[in-house]
């Protein structure tokens, strides 16, 4: 039966419709199809570790043991490496060894970039195939040339971020050893720390003949007390020496190298008192070291051990009651008091500490008594 127009005309809006709601609901479904689909985790990414960080300091530890560490990718020197990215003036390092392709590709790219780029590494270092590489772009790389180490671990960036710490810029402190890495954000720190690389990079300075010419060596960042030493002219022992005998409950420590008699007989003196003195000392070290303070610390009946990683344990940190850390490249022996170039921080704050002493907890776990 032929339909009429009316009818037609009735038949057609009910397809378009049809039509126009299949054309909504079309995408929709598409959506809801994507939305329980499961991801996929046959391409989970490692995350990096992230920092422990408050307003003006964010400080990084390596992690042997981590997924990072199978892939030498997404350690501490990573973000140091986004941080070089974002310089917008200068970066100036100082640094004992580099081969991390991470650093070396971000200081190229800064370098590229029209930013000022300088270094200073140990002579013995130069002919590193990273260090090389940075010195054929153009940028301006000097060794020290001299009897001790430039031993530093330090790079300033923009004249208002230092970072620094144990970590050399190296594989093996990265990824390796048991290293810390520190970032503080204080322009008068900067200054501090650029004094002393030009003293080195434009007086060429080093060892015994650096000056003391610290501009600010004892400062206030947020409300809690910094102070910074450099080695060999700013007497660094006996300011450690001078904290250890203040400590009042505890003292922690984790020694890469420890033959200062001095700091051993504080030390010692300060458990005679009733303080709580732990720590550990890297193994290796301690066995072929002259004149270790180990046996000292060790007759005395200090709570000592030697550490479990295979390979370093780098650190060169203190803890006092819980509340002050001393780390920087400074290791507690005659040659980074008398003939290296070093640095060394005195934080004064009991956050801080805890993330120090959260890592002693983790290595000394892994030690042998």
């Amino acid at each position: 039966m032929p339909l009429s127009h009316s009818n037609r005309s009735e038949l057609v809006s009910v397809c378009y419709l049809i039509l126009l709601l299949s054309l909504v609901c079309l995408p929709l479904a598409a959506c809801q199809d994507q939305a329980s689909e499961k991801p996929s985790t046959s391409s989970t990414a490692i995350l990096p570790p992230q920092p422990d960080t408050i307003n003006w300091v964010q400080v990084y530890f390596s992690d042997p043991t981590g997924p990072n560490a199978e892939t030498l990718r997404g350690g501490p020197d990573k973000f140091l490496a986004d941080a070089i990215r974002r310089a917008r003036l200068s970066v100036d390092v100082a640094v004992y060894d580099l081969d991390l392709w991470s650093i070396r590709d971000a200081l190229l790219e800064a370098f590229r970039r029209g930013v000022e780029v300088r270094m200073v590494t140990d002579s013995d270092n130069l002919e590193e195939k990273e260090i090389q590489e940075l010195k054929d772009a153009g940028i301006a790389v000097l060794g020290d040339r001299s009897q001790g180490l430039m031993h530093h671990k330090f790079t300033v960036i923009d004249g208002q971020d230092v970072w620094t710490g144990s970590m050399n810029y190296t594989l093996n402190s990265a990824y390796r050893n048991d290293d810390n890495l520190i970032h503080i954000h204080s322009p008068e720190l900067a200054m501090d720390y650029t004094t002393e690389f030009n003293e080195m990079f434009v007086e060429d300075r080093f060892g015994p003949k650096s000056l003391a010419n610290t501009p600010q060596p004892n400062l206030i960042i947020d409300g809690s007390p910094v102070e910074v030493y450099f080695s060999p002219d700013d007497g660094v022992e006996a300011h450690i020496v001078e904290l250890i005998r203040s400590a009042g409950k505890s003292i922690k420590f984790m020694a890469y190298s420890f033959t200062s008699d001095k700091i051993g007989q504080a030390m010692v003196k300060k458990s005679q008192e009733g303080v709580q003195v732990s720590g550990i000392f890297e193994e290796e070290q301690t066995r072929s070291n002259r004149g270790t303070e180990y046996d000292r610390l060790d007759v005395a009946g200090l709570d000592i051990h030697l550490d479990g990683n295979p390979r370093n344990m780098h650190h060169k940190v203190i803890i006092i009651d819980d509340a002050i850390v001393i780390t920087g490249s400074y290791n507690f022996s005659n040659n980074a008091e008398t003939s290296n170039d070093e640095n060394l921080l005195v934080i004064h704050d009991p956050q801080v500490a805890a993330y120090y002493a959260k890592e002693f907890q983790r290595v000394i776990s892994q030690s042998q008594p």
